[in-house]
């Protein structure tokens, strides 16, 4: 009982800072959520074998309710482009469902290294693109998006993440003002860790080894503590957005991606 009260105390201190970047970014927060449990999960007392997948599971359920909360604030201040949601929510939901199963597959020790290469050329690409202040892209056909949408929902998926950091770069490139591309990509990463929390529980369900408190591979205790604080912490990321220049949200999250990828490279 010491570990598991000692895991959500930690878990309130890494959702305040998960809620803050979620809604300065439109990221749903798994690029920390799921490196931190990897780290604390161990500590209290869960089984190694399980660590990945719990880690994964629990931090695409903690993605739906702070990208949801995050979401709610940039509608609410104008920020999400409803029309490029409803493009990519259908490969979102099929790609989502579908990290969740091929996550069963792949070698675990194979997930970060991809991840971070990926992860690495979108931040290479990000500043690249911080000069341009605006480009007479569009977004593609319904088809290319739902494809589009697949890929991210499958990558999301695989990674425990709610997919902004693939969806904020793909939604700017396409003609999207940051501060909208950041604001959709909370609603898509809403989208994108429901259909991959589906995924994990049922393929959690009937786990003998899993620990109390689990619904699949979702950890009710980690849960609890991220979302009671990143909830709150949303708001105050959203409303920073609205205060910050685009080339200045470019250039956060263009290092944040470098810090990110650098940090799954070496473990």
């Amino acid at each position: 009982m010491e570990t598991t009260l000692w895991l959500f105390a930690m878990c309130l201190v890494l959702g305040s800072v998960v809620g803050l970047l979620a809604g300065l970014l439109g990221i749903g927060g798994g690029l920390l959520v799921v490196p931190a449990l990897a780290w604390l999960l161990p500590q209290a007392g869960i089984e190694s074998g399980l660590v990945m997948h719990i880690a994964l599971a629990t931090s695409l359920a903690s993605i739906v309710l702070t990208s949801g909360s995050s979401a709610r604030n940039h509608i609410r201040l104008g920020n999400v482009d409803l029309q490029a949601v409803k493009l990519l929510a259908p490969g979102i939901v099929v790609g989502g469902l579908g990290g969740s199963v091929i996550a069963e597959l792949v070698p675990e020790h194979l997930l970060p290294k991809i991840f971070a290469a990926i992860v690495l050329m979108l931040a290479l690409q990000m500043l690249a693109s911080i000069r341009v202040s605006q480009n007479n892209r569009t977004l593609p056909s319904s088809a290319k998006c739902i494809g589009s949408g697949g890929v991210i929902g499958v990558v999301s998926s695989l990674a425990g993440i709610g997919g902004g950091s693939l969806t904020v770069p793909y939604l700017n490139w396409h003609g999207l003002e940051m501060r909208r591309a950041i604001g959709s990509a909370s609603l898509v990463g809403a989208i994108i860790a429901i259909a991959g929390m589906v995924g994990f529980i049922v393929a959690g369900v009937g786990d003998e080894a899993l620990p109390a408190w689990s619904i699949g591979y979702v950890y009710l205790p980690a849960l609890v503590g991220i979302v009671s604080t990143s909830v709150i912490t949303t708001r105050y990321g959203a409303a920073l957005v609205s205060r910050t220049p685009t080339a200045t949200l470019k250039k956060i999250f263009a290092l944040f991606l470098l810090f990110i990828s650098v940090r799954m490279f070496i473990g």
